[in-house]
Order: structure tokens, then sequence, then C-alpha cells
């Protein structure tokens, strides 16, 4: 399906060639040019709503991006207008997961799988309390569910959170976009009294880059984490053991699934607020720490920073994502903005140590520059699509961190440590006699061999 932008005297747009240009890290744009496609949409979901009841409105809509492409679109969901930045999920299942990833404040986010909305939505897989994303672009959206476990449809769902999300527009287009010139601000709306004009200057006047996401997404209080999900369909919920450890985890935007599998492996809970002072976390006398997923700019969180300062070299350390990249910062690195970022569950890592490979679940648009590590910081795992940093590890003070969710949630289980396959030795672990299976290291795996490490020296006196 090739798309063609037109002006509003329908002849070819001059943006569609110079979008790529920038200066000073800003696009240099023009006015706003529709993007029409060559071929019908003719969406199956947008039959079915034509045609079944709708509980939320149906209305046309537009997303605006800063390069001043204007794609129209039908809502669902909530209407009005929101700007954030657009991003694409590479995901084939699990949008339920992705709605929810405090990881996604601020972005919409684009799924590349066309069919969204077959397996409704229900209240086990939700990754947090709330959904913290902009809006949600999709192809084509089912009104029809077929699941055993479905509470209620994509629609309704968005619609009682006041999430937008549009369809009926061309992802393939939008996502061959992103993929160039990388991710973009837009603005979602379905209000007919605004002009693409102004959308697009709202959409120019916005910017993620230096935003404090995390205090929005964060926990206000600690609390003990207790799993109150219906485990049935679990495949892991007989693999739980006994709470062995005690561990921290700071809430940057933790998903539950980490918090789940934590408590699997015999990790007693407690999550605190991004903001809890490091004292106070010692004081609760951790085995380990935990400093988690989260949305946005690293940079933006010096006081994230500092914390992982003072309790590094205390206790034993695990990051995951936003935690990864803090670490890599306390460590004396520095954090880069990505082109379009990872998102979805099909990036493939090595692990540097064993030479084995995962496919991975990730959702970031941050990395950490392995060349501003200090001496002593080891890269331990690669991303073989770009080859960005995907995991570091400093042994001298027990300190090991994941750019990937080990978790998944959505996501292939590759990382996911199963029986003993590996023994842990500080935050190293060696191969078997048998040949390398992709099997990884997840959060609660790694701590627990940490821990256990921990344990058994101080008992010992060593």
């Amino acid at each position: 399906m090739k798309a063609a932008a037109v002006n509003s005297v329908g002849s070819p747009s001059p943006f569609w060639s110079s979008s790529s240009n920038t200066s000073h890290g800003r696009r240099k744009l023009g006015a706003t040019f529709l993007v029409r496609c060559s071929a019908s949409l003719s969406s199956h979901g947008a039959v079915s709503l034509e045609q079944g009841e709708r509980p939320w409105k149906l209305s046309d809509a537009r997303l605006v991006l800063e390069d001043g492409s204007v794609w129209r679109a039908k809502s669902f969901g909530a209407t009005g207008t929101q700007v954030g930045e657009v991003v694409f999920n590479t995901s084939l299942t699990g949008y339920q997961e992705i709605l929810t990833d405090p990881s996604y404040a601020g972005q919409f986010v684009l799924m590349t799988n066309p069919h969204i909305g077959n397996t409704g939505v229900n209240f086990d897989d939700e990754e947090s309390r709330q959904c913290f994303l902009a809006g949600l672009v999709i192809r084509s959206l089912s009104i029809s569910t077929s699941n055993w476990r479905c509470a209620e449809a994509l629609g309704d769902y968005l619609a009682e959170r006041k999430i937008m999300g549009i369809y009926d527009v061309d992802t393939r287009a939008i996502t061959r976009r992103l993929r160039q010139d990388g991710s973009l601000i837009g603005v979602l709306s379905t209000e007919e009294s605004k002009s693409d004009e102004e959308l697009l200057e709202m959409s120019r006047s916005w910017d993620i880059v230096g935003i404090d996401l995390i205090s929005g997404v964060s926990c206000t209080t600690p609390y003990e984490w207790v799993d109150k999900t219906d485990s049935e369909w679990d495949f892991n919920s007989n693999e739980r053991y006994a709470e062995n450890f005690r561990v921290v985890a700071y809430d940057f935007g933790i998903k539950q699934n980490i918090l789940r599998r934590l408590a699997s492996y015999g990790c007693k809970i407690t999550v605190v607020p991004s903001t809890w002072p490091a004292s106070e976390a010692l004081k609760m006398k951790p085995d380990g720490v935990l400093f988690s997923n989260g949305p946005g700019d690293p940079s933006a969180v010096p006081y994230a920073v500092e914390t992982v300062k003072e309790i590094l070299g205390k206790v034993p350390v695990f990051g995951i994502c936003m935690g990864h990249q803090l670490l890599g910062q306390a460590l004396g690195g520095k954090t880069f903005k990505m082109k379009f970022g990872h998102h979805g569950g099909n990036h493939p890592v090595r692990d540097l140590r064993t030479g084995c490979v995962e496919i991975s679940s990730q959702n970031h648009n941050y990395a950490v520059d392995p060349a501003s590590l200090p001496e002593g910081v080891e890269v331990t795992h690669v991303n073989l699509n770009d080859g960005s940093c995907a995991g570091l590890a400093f042994p001298a003070i027990n300190v090991m961190s994941l750019q990937y969710h080990p978790e998944a949630s959505p996501g292939p289980h590759d990382s996911d440590l199963v029986g003993d396959d590996y023994d842990y030795d500080d935050i190293t672990y060696a191969r078997h006699s048998h040949e390398c299976q992709t099997y990884g290291t997840t959060a609660a795996s790694a701590i627990d061999g940490w821990l256990t490490r921990r344990a058994s020296s101080s008992a010992g006196g060593t």
C-alpha cells in the first residue's frame, strides 16, 4: 500500500522529502499536508462498528505530526485533544499489558499488528493501576471479542479510562515514517473546531525530552506487595518459593509482573516511591534493591540518580529498563535518546558472557552509551538489531541491570530463568555441560543468586 502526501490543492507536498532535515535537533518544517492511501482501508472493524451497537461516540479524528503530516481516522474510546510522542510497537499480542505499562506515559502507541481488540480486555492482565499512555493508534478495530477471560471490549475500556484511540489509519505508512525520521510529537484530536494548523503548532511547541514523567506514575507511599491476581491460568504459578529475601523495589513505573516474578522466587517486596530517600530504604535492611522500569528521559530525574548512587555498594542492586539507565548514569556513564527506540516483543539480545541469544521484550527510547562507562563496568548484553547496550554489570559491588524486560508481559519468556540451568557466583552465571539454552536472567532469579551468596557470606563471615 503506497501513501502519497498532498497539500490543500492536491499537488505533491514539498515536505515529504525534506522532513528529515534538522536544525539543532529539530526539524525544519512547513505547513500541514494530508496523507492519503492509494488503496481503500476498508477496515473490518469499521464495518462491525457501523452495524453494531457502540458504547462510545464514533467520530472523525486527526493525528497531526510535527512534520506537518495530517492523518485522517476514526476515533474510539475518549474524545478531545491530546499531545504526545508517537512510537510504534511490533508486538503481535498483549495490547492490554501495553496499554497499562506506565513506561508509555506521554506517548501514543501505534501497533504495527493490524488487527487489535479481538480478545477484549480483562482485569488480571493489567500491569498497573491505570492507563498512562497518551493514546492508541491502530489499523483495524475489532468490536467482536472471543476470549474466555474477556471482561469488556477494548473501546469500553479506553472510554472509561479517558484514553483516546483511533483506527482506520495507515499504520504501516506512519511506521515507515517514524523508522525513517525518528519518533515524532503528534496531536490527536476529535475536535472539529481546531484547525490543522492549530494542532500542528501544538505538536511543535511540546517536547517529551527533559520532562519528569516518573513522578506522575510512581506510587506516593510505600506498601507491601501482595499478588491479588487469580493465578489459575499462570503457567508458573506452581513455582513459588517461601519468602526468604526482603527486596525494596523503587517504583519508577513498575509493572505488576516484575513484582509477581520476584515474589515467585521467594522475595518479600516493599514497593517505595521514586523519591523515597536512600537512607530510609537502607533502614529496611533489604537483601537487595530493585530499580524498576519507567517512562521518559533518565536525565530528567537527577534525584533518582542520586538515590541510586547512595545505595550502590551497600546492598546488591538490579535495574530494569529505566533502572538500567539510571544505574548507567550513577556509575558514571551517559545516556542518549535513540532514533525511534525499541518497543515490542521480538528484539534479539546476546549475552556476551555465554553467547546465548534471547528474544526479548523491550520498551525504551533511551540507551546507555557503553563508551562512556568507567573501567570495571561490563557490558553484558547487546541488542543484535543495532548493537546498543542491553545489559550492564559491576561485579565489584554486586550490580547488574538489563535494558529489556525479563518478565515479558507481553513477550517471549526466553529471558526468564527456568529450573537450575545456571549456577550464580556474584552476578555472573556459568553454563552447565549441556549446550546453551535460551534461558536468561530475570530480576528475580538474578537477585535470588546475589542474595543467596550474600546470606551465605554473612553466615560464614566472609
